[in-house]
């Protein structure tokens, strides 16, 4: 029979995250969604904690923040119909009164500090080369907040700037926490703002810099989750309505390259326990008070009693479970 698709396959990575393994995921949506998947196996993840980011100076600048556990720059705050936000982060950060914001910026890269410094693993998503500069400033930002395009100018990062941007974050990244090993993944989701043509070149570049950085630096690589999207999948029947991002089913596969080639054996293992477990925990019965179900529930939670002693924090399961069994 003949193969009517090409499929990427993916080796199995020198050193496994497992279940002691301390993961941060930033940048565009795809870290959140793999970030979320990570959470949802009992690993030690801080997901987003800036909220979504595209383009590698602003996920890089968030990142240097952390990593000195700084203050915001003042000059970087601005407010807009009465809410107070900042241009170096997204939207999610606002509130009604500078203070407010300024202390939950604090609290977030306080926060992401303390976490970065034992983390073992620090997955990049790039999203974009395109960049806003604000004209008043020239600074790059993560966000425009919807302010008028006249108070920014736009262009595109060359290959060089992302990878200069890149080589001044490793460089205190690795002083600060040497043992860090660092994914870079570049998002499947298409930019069509800046039409199909120039998201195109955006992808182009940051596709290229993640080559080139990949290949200079120890403890850097890059997972191939967009030419998994484009090359391996490749049919609209994997996108959602909107056409740009793609769907459960799609994410399911990249996800399960993602296990194939970064968990252990023992936690590749794992997983598939654990979705097993899920799944269990997610049944709706139509009679709870059965002897069938309830019989099916005292399984489940023997199991979930054998995870435990593996040190994986069960607890809410448990008494999930616990709470529709009958005395």
């Amino acid at each position: 029979m003949k193969t009517f698709r090409t499929e990427l396959k993916v080796d199995n990575a020198p050193a496994g995250i497992n279940f002691k393994s301390r993961i941060i995921t930033l940048g565009s949506c795809f870290s959140e969604a793999i970030g979320e998947r990570l959470v949802s196996n009992k690993l030690q993840t801080l997901v987003n904690p800036f909220g979504v980011m595209y383009n590698p100076p602003s996920i890089h600048k968030a990142l240097s923040y952390s990593i000195f556990n700084e203050a915001v720059t003042p000059h970087t705050f601005l407010q807009h119909n009465g809410i107070h936000l900042n241009y170096d982060f997204h939207s999610s950060f606002s509130a009604l009164n500078g203070q407010e914001l300024s202390s939950r910026l604090t609290d977030s890269i306080g926060a992401t500090h303390y976490f970065l410094k034992d983390a073992d693993w620090l997955l990049i998503t790039y999203g974009t080369a395109w960049v806003y500069q604000r004209k008043e400033t020239g600074e790059i930002v993560a966000n425009c907040h919807k302010f008028p395009s006249a108070s920014f100018s736009r262009s595109l990062l060359t290959v060089e700037e992302v990878q200069s941007s890149f080589a001044t974050l490793f460089h205190h990244l690795k002083k600060f926490n040497p043992g860090i090993k660092i994914i870079l993944t570049l998002s499947p989701v298409r930019h069509i703002k800046d039409t199909l043509a120039l998201n195109s070149v955006s992808k182009s570049v940051l596709r290229v810099a993640c080559h080139y950085i990949s290949g200079q630096y120890p403890d850097v690589e890059y997972f191939p989750a967009y030419e998994i999207m484009m090359d391996d999948l490749r049919d609209y029947r994997f996108y959602r309505s909107d056409m740009l991002h793609p769907t459960s089913e799609a994410e399911d596969y990249i996800w399960d390259k993602f296990v194939e080639r970064y968990f252990s054996p023992d936690f590749r293992d794992f997983e598939k326990q654990w979705a097993s477990i899920l799944s269990a925990l997610r049944h709706k019965p139509f009679h709870p008070a059965s002897e069938t179900h309830q019989q099916f529930l005292r399984t489940t939670l023997k199991k979930l009693e054998e995870i435990k002693k593996m040190d994986v924090h069960v607890e809410d399961e448990i008494s999930q479970v616990r709470a529709q069994m009958l005395k």
